[in-house]
Parts: C-alpha cells; structure tokens; sequence
C-alpha cells in the first residue's frame, strides 16, 4: 500500500499573521504620509482659493472650499500693477547663479578641507563652522558698506556674489568628500600624473555631483525665497526679484489680500516645476553615502 503525499494547502503557522502585521504597517504608513501630504499642500490650495476670488474669503466664516473664477483676472492684475515677469526672470537669473556656485565652490572648499593637508586646516574649517551659529541679519551692515564701496547697490550681482558659498555648504561638502573619497584613489590619480584640480574635477566631483546638486538646489530655493537681503539693496522696479514684486502689490495703508495670493501663488509655480522636475535627483541625492560606513 503506497502512501500519496498530502498537498500543502495552508501557509506555515504564523506566516499569515506576519503578513496581516505588516499589511497594517503599510496601511499605517500610507496614512500618515497621505496627512502629511495634505498639511504640506493645504496651504498652497487655501493661497489658490484666495487668489481665484477675493480678500474676503481669506475671513469668511464658514471658509470657501472650492476655487472661484477670478485667478486669471487677478493675475492680469499683478502683471499690470508691478513688472512681474521681469522680477521673475531676475529671480530665475539670480537663484541659479547661487545654486551653481553652492554646487561648486562649496564641492571645491569642501575638497580642500577633506582632502588637502595645509597649515591651518582645521582651525580655518573651525571657523568656518562657527559662523553658522551668528545669525545672518548681523552681517546685513558691513556687507551693505561692502556693496556700496564696490558701486553693487540696486545690482543683481548684489545678491548673486555674496551668496555664491556658505558656510554650511562647504560643511555639507567637506563630510560627504572624507566620507566618499579615499586617500588611496588620490593617490593614484597623482601618480597617473593627474594635477589637484584635475583630481578634482575629473574624480572627486563627478563621485559627489549628485549631493553637489542637492546643495545646489538648497541654494536655488533659498534665494528664491529670499527677502531681506533684496529688499535692502535693490532700489528700481525692474531690477525687483519676484519676492520684493509680492510687497510691491501691496499699499501703504491696506493689503488686497486677493491680489497679494495671486502673486504668491505665481511666484511658487517655478518651485512646484522645478521639484517635480527633480524630485526623484533630489532624494536620491539625499539619501547618497548614507548607507556608507
């Protein structure tokens, strides 16, 4: 009498249990992320609903939840009240000047002090580290004095050269170069005959552009966003960045709340843009050397 073999028609014990386990993680996960992605874009829609029809929304009671028919109306508005598409097209200019010099000059200081042993190495990148705890609203009057003694005020490189480094750049750079290159490929690069800059160039920035563009990207953003600094230098209507644009919309006395989100919301289109763009090269970029020992 031969025995059949039984078919296996369960998983192993607890094996279902397991999966239930982390199917009610993922769920979990999902959840938070999709509030969270709600918090984060709640705002960017309430600043669309103000901006598609009028200051009084922004205190009704109970709120507008749907978009009116007056964005474009109101977007007319804004180009016709200040030149608008100049004060983009200077803030395009202006933040990818910066982004490109954080990517780098910041990559190069940061090579320097990771890989190049010099007098003063580590009391310079000391210093360097300890300007980022001065606050940088302190440094507004002797770079201002240093602006007008170069002739700079109410010029774009104003805002261009000073922010062309910082401080937490090269910081950024310095860690992800020791962390990235080894003293053993310098090395051998100059015994293949290869300069500092070429080893630079041609080996240690083409390993580190993808945190070299996150970096750069921090920059873009920043002086996007940036208002205090162009506030204070910059002078004449067509030289005004897209911030400085947003408070020339505004009257001494009153704020058409409406008009004011119309020129908010076109001013954050380009940023919109730009991440979908390279969103993916962004987190890629972040998440680069981190699983590096």
């Amino acid at each position: 009498m031969t025995m059949e073999p039984t078919p296996i028609t369960g998983a192993p014990p607890g094996r279902g249990r397991h999966q239930g386990r982390l199917g009610r993680v993922r769920w979990w996960n999902y959840l938070l992320l999709g509030g969270a992605t709600f918090l984060c874009l709640f705002p960017l829609y309430w600043m669309f609903i103000v901006a598609s029809t009028d200051s009084a929304t922004a205190t009704q009671m109970p709120p507008e939840v749907v978009p009116g028919g007056n964005f474009f109306h109101l977007a007319g508005l804004v180009f016709d009240t200040v030149p608008f598409l100049q004060s983009i097209l200077n803030s395009l200019f202006v933040a990818t000047s910066i982004g490109v010099g954080h990517a780098v000059l910041c990559a190069l200081a940061g090579f320097a002090f990771a890989k190049l042993r010099f007098r003063g190495n580590n009391a310079l990148f000391l210093v360097v580290v300890l300007t980022m705890t001065v606050p940088t609203q302190l440094a507004v009057i002797p770079q201002y004095m240093i602006i007008s003694w170069l002739g700079w005020v109410d010029t774009l490189q104003a805002l261009v050269v000073p922010g062309l480094a910082s401080a937490f750049g090269i910081f950024w750079m310095r860690q992800h170069i020791s962390s990235t290159i080894s003293d053993e490929l310098m090395q051998a690069a100059r015994i293949d005959g290869a300069s500092t800059w070429q080893i630079f160039w041609r080996i240690a920035f083409p390993i580190v552009r993808p945190a070299a563009f996150v970096l750069g990207l921090f920059g873009f953003v920043s002086a996007w966003n940036d208002f205090l600094w162009p506030f204070i230098v910059l002078k004449s209507p067509e030289r005004f960045t897209v911030q400085i644009a947003i408070k020339a919309l505004q009257n001494e006395r009153t704020i058409d709340l409406g008009l004011a989100m119309s020129g908010s919301f076109l001013a954050t289109l380009p940023l919109l843009v730009l991440f979908v763009l390279v969103g993916r090269r962004m987190v890629a970029g972040i998440l680069d050397g981190a699983f590096k020992g």
